[in-house]
C-alpha cells in the first residue's frame, strides 16, 4: 500500500514539474521589430508594404495635377484589398495600414469606408428624431470621394527538399470615381527564402 501511495506522489509530482518546464516564456519586444518565425506574411510587411507604396502614390503628378486643377486636396477612399494569396493574409490589418499612412501624410482628405459608412449613416438618421435640432448633423451632407484605391496581394511559391522561396507581389490602383480612369498603378514585392529541415510544404 505504501508503495502504491508512493508511486502516486512521485507521478504527481514528474507530472507537475512538466507541467512547469512546458509553460510558454513571453518577452516583450518593440511593435516595430522585425521577426520572421514562420516566412508568412506578417505584421513587419504589412507596415512597410503600406509606409512604401503610400509614399509613392502621394509623390506621383495625379495628386499635383488635382490639385492645381481643382485648388484643394483630392478625397480618397480605400477599398477592397483582395487576398489572391496561397495562405491566409488579414487584409484589414494591410488596409488599416495604408489607411494611417494616408491621413498622416497630410496631402489628401480621406473619407470612411462602406462598412463604416453604414453604421454612421444610422446614427445620422437616429438623430434626426432623438437629438435637439441644432446638434442633429444633416443628411445627404457627407463628403463624396475623388479617387478609390484598390489591389491584390498575390504569391509565388517554389520549394523544394526543404527550402522555399516565396513572392509577395502587392498591385494596388488609384481609380478616378467619376471617370473610371486609373491615374496612379504601384507595385510592391517580398521575396522570402525559408528552410525547414526535413519539411513537407
Amino acid at each position: 500500500m505504501k508503495a502504491k501511495m508512493f508511486t502516486l506522489i512521485a507521478l504527481l509530482i514528474m507530472a507537475l514539474l512538466l507541467g512547469c518546464s512546458s509553460a510558454p516564456k513571453v518577452k516583450r519586444v518593440s511593435t516595430d521589430t522585425a521577426i520572421d518565425l514562420s516566412g508568412r506574411w506578417n505584421d513587419t510587411d504589412s507596415r512597410l508594404v503600406a509606409e512604401q507604396m503610400i509614399n509613392d502614390v502621394i509623390s506621383r503628378n495625379w495628386l499635383t495635377s488635382f490639385t492645381s486643377k481643382k485648388s484643394e486636396q483630392p478625397v480618397v477612399i480605400v477599398g477592397s484589398v483582395r487576398n489572391l494569396s496561397s495562405e491566409h493574409i488579414d487584409t484589414g490589418t494591410f488596409i488599416k495600414n495604408m489607411e494611417r499612412e494616408l491621413i498622416n501624410s497630410g496631402k489628401i482628405r480621406f473619407v470612411a469606408a462602406k462598412d463604416s459608412r453604414s453604421e454612421i449613416r444610422e446614427e445620422r438618421l437616429d438623430q434626426q428624431s432623438s437629438a435637439t435640432e441644432e446638434t442633429a448633423k444633416r443628411l445627404a451632407a457627407e463628403t463624396g470621394a475623388d479617387f478609390m484605391l484598390q489591389g491584390a496581394i498575390r504569391t509565388i511559391v517554389d520549394a523544394i527538399d526543404g527550402k522555399q522561396v516565396k513572392l509577395y507581389q502587392v498591385d494596388l490602383e488609384l481609380i478616378d470615381i467619376e471617370s473610371n480612369e486609373k491615374v496612379w498603378i504601384g507595385n510592391k514585392e517580398i521575396k522570402k527564402y525559408v528552410t525547414k529541415p526535413r519539411a513537407k510544404w
